[in-house]
């Protein structure tokens, strides 16, 4: 299967407005996958107990951070999300000379929740994320089915001061501290001799391999990467217009800037066909410790035909029920063996009403209508955003249904006459 999939972005000042850091994903998967938006508090445990993530337990931590997270009904981990310090995680597939394990293991989408829920900051992520990798390897079936859809993985991840870049293949591994502006990627290796942090035997097992001399100037992307890049042409493409559309704000960009590059279709980056964007996240951080960060996601399909709902960290934060999948338990057909022999209808309220009304969005008087006030509805929470973004949250507790109410005002849209 080729690299149709995801592409993340982060900005960081001077590229930004008002020292903030721009976090972006679409996450781009089967077209007729449905994409949740979760919350999870923050938990204490005993330190002897069991996580049971998608495919296989590992040893819990005695205390998880509260999580966002915006993922595949079907699984544990998730595409993309953020934690209560601000740190954002997205990943991308990536396919290099090194097979993808078939093997089940921790998925790169457990990763990127076992990272957010461990780590409080990006750098940490990184290291939270590589102990995982080399204990517990990575591997499984990405996708609900079970044509074996593989990949290894990389990690965009930023916080309220940096962001960082971590590559995989397989157990081995390079991480960069971005520096300069601007980074996006695209299902492609994209660290080359800037290296920061790595797997201590990565040189060496590339070296045994025959891909590198042991002599040249080692370059990550290109010693893991495939001889020919055939394969990710699509992915090239979708880098380079992404990375344009960033230049091209340069200095100026902010959240509206990054949903209008997620929203952008003759890039690609906003992906139509069997694969599809099937949700969308923006984060805003302020480098000032003392203002909230605002995440927002869509929880539907297509950007374009989407509103983005902002999420903001408090305390007695509510759960997400319009955005929460239904749940099979022991009888999902994920968690029986063989797996994958059926597919359970995974649809949420939010996602049931959306999914009619983006078929009429573009081709009807009534379709335009309802885009229109989709659009009045997210620039009226952009700006109430802006407040908290610039002033601070002074009565949190009017922010606990802050995303369900939003989604409850996008459903009242799509029932209005």
């Amino acid at each position: 299967m080729r690299p149709s999939s995801c592409d993340t972005f982060v900005a960081l000042p001077p590229a930004t407005e008002k020292q903030r850091i721009i976090f972006g994903k679409n996450s781009s998967r089967p077209c007729d996958e449905v994409q949740e938006v979760v919350y999870f508090p923050a938990r204490d445990y005993t330190g002897q107990e069991k996580l049971e993530c998608t495919y296989i337990e590992i040893d819990q931590v005695p205390h998880t951070y509260a999580v966002v997270l915006s993922r595949p009904a079907w699984l544990w981990g998730a595409e993309m999300g953020a934690n209560e310090h601000q740190v954002c995680i997205g990943n991308e597939a990536v396919w290099g000379r090194e097979c993808a394990d078939s093997e089940e293991a921790l998925l790169g989408m457990d990763l990127v929740r076992l990272g957010l829920e461990r780590a409080n900051t990006a750098e940490k992520a990184v290291d939270v994320i590589t102990e995982l990798l080399e204990k517990y390897g990575q591997g499984g079936s990405c996708m609900e089915d079970e044509c074996g859809f593989t990949y290894h993985n990389t990690f965009l991840i930023s916080d309220r001061k940096e962001a960082w870049l971590l590559e995989t293949s397989a157990k081995h591994w390079a991480a960069e501290r971005v520096e300069d502006a601007y980074r996006n990627i695209s299902n492609q290796y994209g660290i080359t001799t800037k290296i920061d942090k790595e797997h201590p035997k990565m040189r060496e097992y590339a070296q045994g391999k025959g891909w590198w001399d042991g002599k040249s100037q080692f370059n990550f992307a290109t010693v893991y990467s495939f001889m020919t890049t055939a394969r990710i042409e699509e992915a090239e493409s979708r880098y380079s217009e992404g990375k344009k559309m960033l230049e091209k704000n340069e200095g100026h960009i902010t959240a509206e800037t990054m949903m209008d590059i997620l929203r952008d279709k003759d890039s690609g980056i906003n992906m139509e066909g069997i694969f599809m964007t099937t949700g969308s996240m923006v984060s805003v951080i302020p480098k000032d410790p003392t203002l909230p960060g605002v995440h927002y996601f869509t929880a539907t399909p297509d950007p374009e035909r989407s509103i983005f709902k902002p999420f903001i960290f408090v305390k007695n934060l509510k759960l997400l029920d319009e955005t929460t999948s239904p749940t099979f338990g022991s009888d999902d057909p994920v968690k029986k063996h063989p797996r994958f022999q059926s597919k359970p209808d995974r649809r949420h309220e939010l996602f049931r009403k959306h999914e009619p009304v983006s078929i009429i969005i573009e081709c009807r008087k009534k379709g335009k209508i309802i885009l229109q006030r989709m659009r009045k509805l997210e620039k009226e929470k952009m700006a109430q955003m802006e407040e908290f973004l610039l002033h601070g949250v002074e009565e949190p507790d009017l922010l606990v249904n802050l995303f369900s109410s939003t989604a409850k005002e996008e459903i009242v849209i799509y029932t209005k006459p």
